[in-house]
């Protein structure tokens, strides 16, 4: 058994050593290294749409794996760009449209859309991050909760950043102790009391982000328990399979944070 903050931790500490195992993984492997034979060959939306190896490649390193079948939809968001503020990404609540429509720009860029540094080793590492994160999530879902969060941090600027998408939701709603019915409340009432809690201003500092995960991490344990995990990060330190339990002097250290600045 494994705490969720011990976990977040070493995974943190060593995220360079993590995300090489995951790149030497086979099946990423084989992946990665189709996408970037492949990639720079595709000069259109329709050609990028019809490769189905590509397009869920894209799609899963840019968060968005859940919405490889909404092809027609995507293809709106891919046509009409970001260049003018009433184009269909600008308009979608989930930022990731738009990210992902900047990113593939061919409708600024047409067929050299491809070509850029963004689009080619950009996307792998992205692609690998995303891997990192779901192999976490399949032994402990606090841990992905937490490693995106802090990938999306820098990208937080207010409140409905957050209730934006689900996934930072539910790790603001666990590190402030806040019932599920919560998020059935009145959406800028949520708004209201996430602003009036939380330095939006301060998720950019690493400091302050670091105490964010651990209260989140030692919250969610408590409404969760930790669990059992055969972790290869852990293997590191010679211990794959053993009790880390959260000590008094962790949760006094919880129990004194500030929320709002910690």
């Amino acid at each position: 058994m494994i705490n969720t903050l011990t976990q977040v931790q070493l995974v943190r500490t060593n995220m360079e050593r993590s995300l090489k195992t995951v790149a030497a993984d086979p099946t990423v492997e084989r992946q990665s290294e189709y996408y970037l034979e492949n990639i720079r060959n595709i000069k259109s939306i329709d050609e990028f749409l019809a490769d189905d190896r590509i397009f869920n490649y894209a799609m899963t390193a840019m968060g968005l794996e859940d919405m490889t079948y909404a092809k027609a939809f995507m293809r709106k968001v891919l046509e009409e760009g970001t260049d003018d503020r009433t184009a269909f990404a600008n308009q979608l609540a989930d930022t990731k449209y738009k990210t992902f429509a900047e990113t593939f720009n061919f409708k600024r860029y047409g067929e050299t859309a491809t070509s850029f540094s963004r689009t080619q080793d950009g996307i792998v590492a992205k692609f690998h991050r995303q891997t990192l994160e779901v192999r976490e999530g399949e032994q402990n879902q606090g841990v992905r909760l937490a490693l995106y969060f802090e990938r999306r941090a820098p990208d937080i600027t207010n409140a409905y950043d957050v209730l934006a998408d689900r996934a930072l939701a539910e790790a603001v709603y666990t590190s402030l102790g806040l019932p599920q019915e919560f998020a059935m409340t009145d959406i800028d009432k949520q708004a209201a009391y996430l602003e009036e809690h939380l330095d939006f201003d301060m998720f950019g500092d690493a400091d302050y982000l670091s105490k964010f995960l651990s209260r989140f991490s030692a919250l969610y344990d408590l409404a969760n328990g930790p669990v059992a995990v055969n972790s290869p990060v852990l293997s590191l330190y010679g211990n794959s399979n053993g009790i880390i339990p959260m000590g008094e002097g962790l949760l006094a250290s919880i129990q004194k944070f500030r929320l709002g600045g910690f």
